[in-house]
């Protein structure tokens, strides 16, 4: 993947982390408040504006109650009934009127329009309470009151109203319709709906704002920190300002050029140990070459000499062989340790290249192979060696025999199984068998490698592209090590090579 598809990853990442949970919270206080805002208000002017209609209703149709309603006969007909209710209704802010009187003992009605205010508009329970004669107490002086009740007909809003002449009167009702009260109060909404909705948008502009202000120096520092982890010590931050921000970004200053400090020694110190082993190793090839060949002149004549002196040149032979190949691990670590180790590919058969180690080293009989011929791979034949003698050379010393190397594949990997019938490896031990000069000379027998054979088998199974692995069976029969190698290093060889030519100019290839 490309570095500006992981950038843009990266970013969308941030912003649906502290960009989006910024711009949710400032949306969400925007629009709470926006809402209690226009809750509040929209309750407000209704209660406002109906007030007023109904106040101004209810005080204009008790006038004309107490101006024409009173005036009329205590029996008045049907006439005078309709003619008071009209002209109480022509005089009124736009309502009709209902007038319920009694003539010789039966009931008249006058009606101010018949066809949009009758008897049946009027709830029974407002003609009850105005039916209802109230007593007379030192805190009620009237014998009737008036009442009024909001009501919807026919999907429009009403106010009804009714009371009733004091003495004998009629009972008048009034119908106001509040239809265009409404349609206020849907536009005051409506208004309100958009000012909210213009509210969250600014908020979602302001939070945007304020999450860029806030979030580049964060961005910044991240990306800086990013760099840091990728090795680039080098890296460090523009400081401006006095905030909290910027007391970070000096502190991750500070803290780069410590690091970058600390790393340049830790690496010229490595460096020099690297030199070191590398120069006292090659020094060291001259001699023991010397010092070899005589040990193997005196291990050729030790039959020959005094039975005293016979124990000692064995003792110096194997010493001295122990000795050089200490100094040849030592340089193939260093090889490792510089990067300068390269693969030698060449196409062979497994089968073959371990009956090969194993024939040279006479483990012939100490070994039950299992490979079938004809697995063939492509790899570096003397590094498969290397980690074959010590991957088996390990099970004799520390297992029992017979050791049984096992070869397969598994889709496109080398799988080569070494199996010991040892003891097993201690659990507290498992996994330091790969450490360099690493012995567990406490649970095993004594060991007279130097502690490298491991740690540079895994190293060249590195370089393949594979790895090394160690178990105990789990029958409880001794230990396991499993290697697993690709079946062509060739890509990875190559890809190392160019990564190599890119980086110094230099040939990958040895």
């Amino acid at each position: 993947m490309s570095g500006s598809a992981k950038r843009s990853i990266r970013a969308g990442l941030r912003w649906t982390s502290l960009r989006l949970r910024l711009l949710v919270v400032f949306a969400l206080v925007a629009l709470t408040a926006a809402v209690s805002a226009s809750g509040i208000a929209y309750w407000l002017n209704r209660e406002a504006v109906l007030t007023r209609t109904q106040d101004a209703a209810l005080g204009d149709f008790r006038r004309e109650m107490q101006n024409r309603a009173a005036s009329l006969p205590l029996e008045p007909t049907a006439d005078d009934l309709r003619g008071a209710a009209e002209q109480m209704a022509s005089s009124g802010p736009g309502y009709h009127v209902l007038l319920i009187g009694s003539h010789d003992g039966k009931p008249v009605v006058g009606y101010s329009d018949i066809d949009a205010f009758t008897k049946q508009d009027v709830p029974a329970s407002l003609q009850q309470q105005v039916d209802k004669k109230q007593p007379l107490t030192s805190g009620n002086a009237y014998e009737y009151h008036l009442f009024w009740q909001r009501t919807n007909i026919g999907g429009t809003p009403y106010l009804v109203a009714g009371t009733k002449i004091i003495g004998g009167g009629p009972a008048g009702y009034m119908l106001k319709s509040l239809d265009q009260e409404r349609q206020d109060l849907n536009s005051l909404a409506w208004s309100l709906g958009i000012a909210t909705a213009l509210a969250l948008v600014g908020s979602a502009l302001l939070a945007q704002a304020a999450a860029t202000t806030v979030l580049r120096p964060v961005q910044r520092l991240g990306d800086a920190a990013r760099k840091l982890g990728e090795g680039k010590l080098d890296t460090r931050l523009v400081v401006s300002g006095t905030d909290e921000l910027a007391d970070l970004s000096r502190t991750f200053n500070r803290t780069a050029s410590s690091l970058e400090k600390k790393v340049a020694d830790m690496s010229a110190r490595e460096e020099s140990s690297r030199r070191f082993v590398a120069d006292m190793s090659h020094e060291l090839r001259t001699p023991l070459t010397a010092i070899t060949a005589v040990a193997e002149v005196l291990e050729d004549e030790a039959d020959s000499l005094d039975p005293m002196i016979a124990p000692a040149v064995h003792l110096v032979v194997s010493e001295t062989r122990r000795l050089n190949d200490l100094v040849e691990n030592l340089m193939e670590v260093t090889r490792f340790d510089a990067g300068t180790a390269r693969l030698v590919l060449d196409t062979v058969d497994v089968a073959d290249q371990v009956t090969a180690c194993i024939d040279a080293r006479a483990w012939l009989d100490a070994v039950d192979l299992d490979a079938e011929r004809g697995i063939m791979v492509r790899l570096d034949p003397r590094r498969l060696d290397v980690i074959l003698a010590n991957l088996i050379g390990n099970a004799l010393k520390h297992g029992g025999s017979p050791v049984r190397v096992a070869v397969r594949t598994d889709d496109d990997e080398l799988v080569v199984e070494v199996r010991d019938h040892g003891p097993g490896i201690p659990e507290d031990v498992l996994p330091h068998v790969f450490d360099r000069f690493y012995k567990a000379s406490a649970s095993r027998p004594r060991s007279e490698g130097s502690g490298l054979g491991l740690s540079i088998a895994v190293e060249n199974a590195h370089i393949h592209g594979g790895d090394i692995t160690a178990f105990n069976s789990p029958d409880g029969d001794g230990a396991v090590f499993v290697l697993r190698l690709p079946r062509d290093a060739e890509r990875l060889a190559g890809a190392a090579g160019d990564e190599d030519n890119g980086r110094d100019g230099k040939d990958g290839a040895t």
